[in-house]
């Protein structure tokens, strides 16, 4: 039986791979991608996730939706490029009138209750927004998968933060408060999965036009991840939340209590991980705490294959 799936993407070189990765899977139903602000602003977020849709031709077309006008402090674009999907420019259809993302998130979840999964590859803030405008919302929710916030790991925001968190603390702290069962696949994770430039140009080698999509936008990440991190290949940090949905076994999680930072000057963002044992009875996440990368990557290759053959 597939697996109803709810993307909240701000795609992002990475966010590409992974919505690619959804809308292949056969064992996966992607009934909507809301898109989201965060790598790139609200309304380039919302043309790029119609992009990757109309780019990759997937067997079943989500119901898109439209970022909402947030600008936040920050942005991914250093890393992403212009316009987010490596500095190239894809030609896009316009659409109108689209739902924007929480009111999509409302209405698929509640067409779908206890059925869905929430996996959120950029900030907060639409969740945020949809559980404001339907506080029923939540318990309505099957499950909630977050990239995002650190634990030991550094930020990449800040000194502590990390970026998805950082953007919009208040929205994830509010989500993490919210009761929904949620697994929180963090820094110390997402940053295992790093591909080096013969791994990537192996993955998109195929003859399919996701494959040549991915190529395209990849060379510039694997640039500029080499330039800003001194880290040769490209980190597929979002591609780890569809991982954690779709081979749940390569994931270790934890039980534990985690908060989010809404106010310090220098710790604004930060995910706090209260471990002592006098919480273990106030747990709100499972936090992945380890990956197995190779399951992950034949996970991502099956995926690819699946690609030969579709629509050009």
């Amino acid at each position: 039986m597939m697996r109803k799936v709810i993307l909240v993407a701000d795609p992002g070189i990475d966010g590409a791979f992974a919505t690619v990765l959804a809308l292949y899977d056969p064992e996966l139903d992607v009934l909507g991608v809301a898109s989201t602000a965060g790598n790139i602003s609200a309304e380039q977020a919302t043309k790029n996730v119609q992009t990757v849709v109309e780019q990759v031709d997937p067997p079943r077309w989500p119901r898109l939706g439209a970022a909402l006008p947030i600008e936040y402090t920050t942005d991914g674009t250093k890393l992403h490029g212009p316009g987010g999907l490596g500095g190239v420019e894809f030609p896009c259809a316009q659409l109108h009138h689209q739902h924007s993302s929480d009111k999509l998130i409302i209405d698929l979840v509640r067409q779908n209750p206890k059925d869905v999964t929430l996996v959120v590859l950029g900030p907060l803030t639409a969740v945020a927004r949809a559980f404001d405008r339907d506080p029923e919302l939540p318990a309505l929710v099957q499950r909630l998968v977050c990239v995002g916030g650190a634990w030991h790991e550094p930020g990449n925001a800040s000194a502590l933060a990390e970026f998805h968190f950082y953007c919009d603390p208040v929205a994830a702290r509010q989500v993490l408060k919210s009761g929904v069962p949620i697994t929180m696949v963090p820094l110390d994770v997402t940053r295992k999965a790093v591909f080096s430039p013969s791994e990537l140009l192996e993955m998109t080698s195929r003859d399919s036009a996701a494959c040549r999509f991915l190529g395209r936008i990849a060379s510039y990440g694997i640039r500029t991840t080499s330039n800003l991190y001194g880290v040769e290949g490209l980190y597929l940090k979002d591609v780890l939340g569809i991982a954690v949905v779709a081979s749940p076994g390569a994931f270790s999680t934890k039980p534990m209590a985690v908060d989010v930072e809404t106010r310090g000057e220098l710790t604004l963002g930060m995910s706090v991980v209260d471990a002592r044992p006098t919480r273990k009875n106030s747990t709100n996440v499972d936090l992945a705490v380890s990956v197995e990368i190779a399951p992950v990557r034949e996970y991502i290759h099956r995926i690819l294959d699946l690609t030969i053959g579709a629509r050009p």
